[in-house]
């Protein structure tokens, strides 16, 4: 262990789940609120943790203190109602459970999450799916650890050093995402970028944001394996 720490974004980058995280967080703010009807803020990639808070301020809500932790606890009251959707209407990305299955069979390799969803929203995503025994959920970094993204490279890195004593590095440390923000978080944080073209921003976009990898997808396992260590 110790050559490479590879974090995943988990929404359009390992799975597409058809949409079912905007309107169990929608369902849930409104119970957390009362707004049965309110506004709504969009911003692929970016934590729950400001997710929320951009949607608080949006509708005249300055959040307090431990607001956030009481949503999640709404929050997942609703996604305990809405568990059968996962499976029934989500699915897994081409070439994703390949790659996470190379890379949980690599001693060299710590194969995490970098996601904007808190931990145990990542948890019951892969569950759905039967991928959440090939990652260690232990050494990421999660929507609810910090509400700005670059922070979970850090949080995911020092989560590593304390458990197993091996200290990454931004060489060492290879973000895989779709989105903006997942560029922006690797380039802020501390990492390099492997991006993939699988949610809504093209190729182009992703390079000249500042990813030197830019992959169509995960199809090809191989070539996604020498972009992680190359």
């Amino acid at each position: 262990m110790g050559k490479r720490l590879v974090l995943w974004d988990i929404d359009k980058t390992l799975l597409d789940v058809d949409d079912i995280g905007r309107e169990v967080f929608a369902a849930a703010f409104a119970a957390h609120t009362g707004l049965a009807e309110h506004t709504v803020t969009r911003g692929p990639g970016r934590t729950e943790w400001q997710w929320f808070h951009d949607t608080a301020l949006a509708n005249g809500i300055e959040p307090a203190d431990g607001e956030f932790a009481a949503f999640l606890d709404v929050q997942d009251r609703v996604y305990a109602e809405r568990a059968a959707d996962l499976a029934a209407r989500g699915r897994v990305l081409p070439g994703a459970r390949e790659a996470l299955l190379r890379c949980a069979d690599d001693p060299d390799t710590v194969s995490s999450l970098l996601t904007g969803n808190a931990r145990r929203n990542a948890e019951r995503k892969l569950a759905a799916f039967g991928l959440d025994g090939l990652v260690d959920f232990a050494a990421g970094g999660y929507g609810d650890d910090h509400m700005d993204r670059p922070e979970l490279v850090r949080v995911a890195r020092r989560r590593v050093a304390e458990r197993t004593g091996v200290e990454f590095t931004a060489d060492t440390t290879v973000l895989v995402g779709d989105s903006p923000n997942d560029v922006l978080a690797a380039l802020h944080g501390g990492a390099r970028i492997v991006a993939v073209a699988t949610g809504a921003t093209a190729p182009d976009a992703l390079r000249a944001l500042g990813a030197h990898t830019v992959l169509a997808d995960l199809t090809d396992t191989d070539a996604v394996l020498a972009a992680l260590h190359s």
